[in-house]
């Protein structure tokens, strides 16, 4: 009798070791049911500042000469650039460089013995002003200075990343959401919570033809349970 009670025992505690296997199991299968999903969120915003070259120089064969009419332009491109609205405190010299074209050379002896170049560059928030403006090289030429400056060479810049971020990332997460609900309603699912998320990293890239308009760009990525 004793015998057969222990034995009853024992088949009970197998049978229950298996049932609680099976759940854990199946509670294992159900958390592990997830959807992988992406928002995007994107915004298009205007430089806040923008950092402007003007290159320009000079060659000759009397180096004192040279320097001296270098200067003179310097003054020229600087005046024009206030007349323009530009404040002094957005114009800086850039550095000046002498080049000995006699120094090293190859085949004919150059023309000119000296090269100077030289540069002023404009740093400003005024960042209309420098679209206004960005093509006065052509005034300048007309009165004999050349200047050497494009759109592609001016750098736009936007500082105000940091304040878009919170309200991006918000929108990108509620379209990874929108989707995952859509997943989880086509599969006879719940949608659960968060399992795992990652932000992602924000790119700002300038327009091809408008370079002062930034497009700005991030792309976040999240696990949501099913069950």
């Amino acid at each position: 009798m004793k015998q057969m009670i222990s034995a009853a025992i024992v088949a009970t505690g197998i049978a229950l070791g298996g049932l609680f296997i099976c759940l854990g199991i199946n509670k294992m299968a159900v958390k592990d049911r997830a959807v992988t999903v992406k928002g995007l969120s994107t915004q298009d915003v205007k430089a806040d500042f923008v950092v402007w070259p003007l290159n320009f120089g000079l060659m000759g064969n009397n180096l004192q000469d040279v320097y001296g009419e270098i200067a003179d332009m310097q003054e020229v491109v600087h005046d024009f650039l206030i007349k323009k609205g530009f404040k002094e405190s957005e114009l800086k010299f850039g550095n000046t460089s002498v080049n000995n074209n006699w120094a090293s050379y190859y085949g004919d002896k150059p023309d000119y013995h000296w090269t100077i170049n030289t540069s002023i560059v404009v740093s400003t928030e005024n960042v209309d002003l420098v679209i206004q403006n960005q093509g006065c090289q052509t005034e300048l030429l007309s009165k004999g200075y050349v200047i050497n400056s494009d759109e592609w060479s001016i750098d736009y810049q936007y500082n105000g990343l940091n304040e878009l971020k919170p309200t991006m990332i918000e929108e990108a997460t509620k379209n990874a959401r929108a989707v995952a609900q859509k997943f989880a309603e086509d599969s006879n699912s719940r949608l659960g919570g968060i399992r795992r998320a990652s932000q992602g990293q924000f790119s700002v890239e300038d327009d091809p033809y408008q370079p002062w308009i930034k497009h700005v760009r991030v792309v976040t990525t999240l696990d949501y349970y099913l069950n």
